[in-house]
């Protein structure tokens, strides 16, 4: 990857058509664009959500542009856990921020962030809050966003008290150099108000400041497609007036019309190069990453799935003596599945569909392949008796594929979000 010059620029505020209605970018069309105009390094970052990562990723590298993973979230305006629109504010009365991941750590505390803005406060939005973020901070840079951010929007509504109060808040969260003020021009005087705020900020607190240009599509001439998008998702028709909308200027600009929006704030420009550097994430590809199966008792993984099995096995011959041919079976798939690191693999699946049985919500019998697996039947993954049928245990897995096994499960409709 060629050295970024002076005059470069990196994208870091922009949204793909994972932004669901909303965002126009195609990654692949991005990222040809990026390297068209010279740039090294490009940010994604769609609204609440991690959906395109691993495209994104695996498409920069290919180009020789440096992915760097973000997400701009939504912020609850007290927390989470509320379920009520506090104040008329954006988007269902939620805050935007954008984190972006400058190492695994950070990646892996956006992927938490993300995913408990789904499962713990989800409102309209998957949310967070700032007592969630405090907790999840590490290999993280913070940006305030758009006018829809908190920090910008006290600034807009002249709290500028609490902006600072704020801001100094957030800069502890993420820790001084992590946090950054975002200044955006798309010919909005509000925009600029809120960057005159931001200059003040910066230099009473010495939190640098960045600029952005919130891409949600490619091409300037793109704007009237991604406000076709917009309508569908706000169920506007096209001679209806739209209360919220992008101009023509919300596009991926080159560094050069990048350097001209703020030329008397050369640091803000330069700060996105700054920041990309501080990003370098890798991400190993081929390898499964599987959750960790806490087991009692501090067992290994491989005696606890040995001890299910058996068990199981037993329970299955219900007080009758297990035929050897049953145990012989049995060992010879425990073996290959340790061999092949699997044994979490299978704990999991066995705790989940045990869970579901428990609370007597329906699980089919099993079927594909799995029904070959004697281990399965033994933990009542599945209800087939593979040794009465004459199925293939290696159809389903086999040592000399190094493959995920795949497990068919099929759960009641009506209660599947509670084993979810």
């Amino acid at each position: 990857m060629s050295h970024p010059t002076a005059d470069t620029f990196t994208h870091l505020h922009l949204h793909t058509v994972n932004s669901l209605l909303d965002g126009a970018i195609r990654i692949g069309d991005l990222i040809a664009h990026v390297k068209a105009h010279g740039m090294h390094a490009v940010a994604m970052t769609d609204h609440g959500n991690m959906f395109g990562t691993i495209d994104f990723y695996l498409a920069a590298k290919a180009q020789g542009i440096k992915p760097i993973i973000g997400c701009e979230v939504y912020v609850a305006p007290g927390s989470r856990f509320v379920k009520a629109e506090a104040r008329k504010i954006a988007d269902g009365g939620n805050y935007h921020l954008v984190l972006l991941a400058k190492n695994k750590t950070g990646y892996k505390n956006l992927i938490k962030l993300v995913s408990r803005g789904y499962t713990e406060g989800f409102y309209s939005k998957p949310r967070i809050d700032y007592e969630l973020l405090a907790e999840n901070s590490e290999g993280l840079i913070g940006t305030t966003a758009c006018l829809g951010g908190e920090v910008n929007r006290l600034l807009y509504d002249g709290e500028r008290a609490k902006a600072t109060e704020l801001a100094g808040r957030l800069n502890e969260i993420f820790g001084q150099g992590n946090f950054f003020l975002e200044i955006q021009n798309h010919g909005l005087q509000e925009q600029l108000d809120v960057a005159r705020g931001a200059v003040d900020l910066h230099q009473k607190l010495g939190i640098p400041l960045v600029l952005t240009n919130d891409a949600h599509f490619l091409r300037r001439q793109d704007q009237k497609a991604q406000e076709i998008m917009l309508r569908i998702q706000l169920g506007k028709k096209l001679n209806e007036p739209l209360q919220f909308g992008f101009n023509e200027e919300f596009y991926v600009k080159s560094p050069a019309e990048m350097k001209m929006l703020f030329p008397e704030l050369p640091e803000a420009f330069h700060n996105t190069n700054l920041i990309a550097d501080m990003c370098n994430l890798d991400l190993e590809m081929g390898h499964p990453l599987l959750p960790d199966f806490q087991t009692p008792n501090g067992k290994s993984l491989a005696a606890y799935l040995d001890e299910l099995a058996e068990d199981g096995l037993r329970r299955r011959f219900a007080g009758v003596m297990v035929p050897d041919n049953y145990l012989t079976r049995l060992r010879y798939e425990l073996d290959v599945i340790h061999k092949m690191g699997f044994d979490g693999y299978f704990l999991i699946v066995w705790d989940f569909i045990n869970y579901a049985k428990q609370k007597g919500i329906p699980v089919g019998p099993g079927r594909g392949s799995a029904a070959g697996s004697l281990v399965a039947f033994s933990l009542g993954i599945t209800n087939i008796d593979p040794l009465k049928y004459n199925l293939l245990f290696e159809r389903f897995l086999n040592p000399q594929r190094k493959e995920m096994p795949d497990i068919d499960i099929d759960f009641c409709r009506d209660r599947r979000e509670e084993v979810i």
